[in-house]
This record gives structure tokens, sequence and C-alpha cells, in this order.
């Protein structure tokens, strides 16, 4: 058996693995609080050979594995685990900082949401706020009055024609 290839990605609240199997039957997700273990059996497309998978990963942090849950589709095996701690980041999905040639993040899904607060307004919902705060003459001349020639400018020169 080898492990099959997955991406994961950290929400607030959840940590989601996506196992990328197509076809897959007799798939068994076993959720523990520090240790996740994925196991399924995978029909190949081209023939009748089976490739069996099996993950085992020891977790950065515990998971509620009461709300900890799976779905198989045709193409892959999503499970979402549900962290302990709701609201703590996860840098990474393993325990031990090793790099595991068949995980991989799902940038494509990360979304860096420690930044994020209902409270904390946007760099530009600041700037904004800060230029509507700031004082000085709210009216502006008018220039659509200005005939063609005429300039809203009083001390404008005309130009010399060209040659």
């Amino acid at each position: 058996m080898h492990p099959a290839t997955a991406k994961w990605y950290d929400r607030r609240d959840y940590v989601f693995i996506e196992f990328c199997v197509e076809d897959s039957k007799d798939v068994t997700v076993n959720f523990e609080t520090a240790k996740f273990g994925f196991r399924t059996e995978i029909s190949c497309l081209g023939g009748t050979d089976n490739v069996k998978h099996l993950n085992e990963i020891d977790l950065f942090g515990a998971i509620d594995q009461n709300e900890s849950k799976h779905r198989r589709t045709d193409r892959s095996v999503l499970c979402c685990l549900r962290k302990a701690e709701s609201g703590k980041a996860w840098p990474r999905l393993t325990k031990e900082k090793a790099k595991l040639n068949w995980l991989s993040v799902d940038f494509n899904n990360w979304k860096d949401w420690e930044d994020d607060s209902d409270e904390e307004l946007s760099n530009f919902d600041r700037f904004s706020e800060m230029m509507n705060s700031m004082g000085g003459d709210d009216e502006l001349p008018d220039l659509d009055g200005a005939e063609d020639g005429e300039s809203a400018d009083s001390d404008d020169e005309k130009m010399p024609d060209l040659e």
C-alpha cells in the first residue's frame, strides 16, 4: 500500500484534506483526537488491478472526532476535520515539521483568515474613512459651465497658433 496524493487547507473552525483518488471504493476514514487515518481501495481505470492507499497523519492539533466528516465523490475523498480549538491557525497539517511528498497545500482554497475580523476594516475602508473625515472645502468649482475656449482659470493665457 502506498499513500494517496492529498491537498489540505486551513479555516477558522475546520481543516480540509482532499485525497485525490478516482473511482474509490471501500473507503475507510478514522478520526482520532490527534491522529487521522485514511484507507481506500481504488480500481484503476485502465484495468482490473486494484490499488490500495493508506495515509496516516499525526495532526498538528486536536480535532473533534465526532464532528469531523468525509464525503466521497468520483474524483476524490474530501475530509472535513473539526478543530478542537476554534480560531487557532494550523501552520501545517502534521505534528512534525517533516515534508511528506504526497501532501501539499491547496492554494486555490487557502485563505489567510487570521487577519479577517468583523470589527476590523480593510485598508481600503480605513483609507476611505480617513479621506471622508478630513476637513476642507466640500464644494469643488463647477467646470460644467465653462464654454469652449473659456477656462475656469482666469490666469491662463491663450497659446500662440502653430506655424
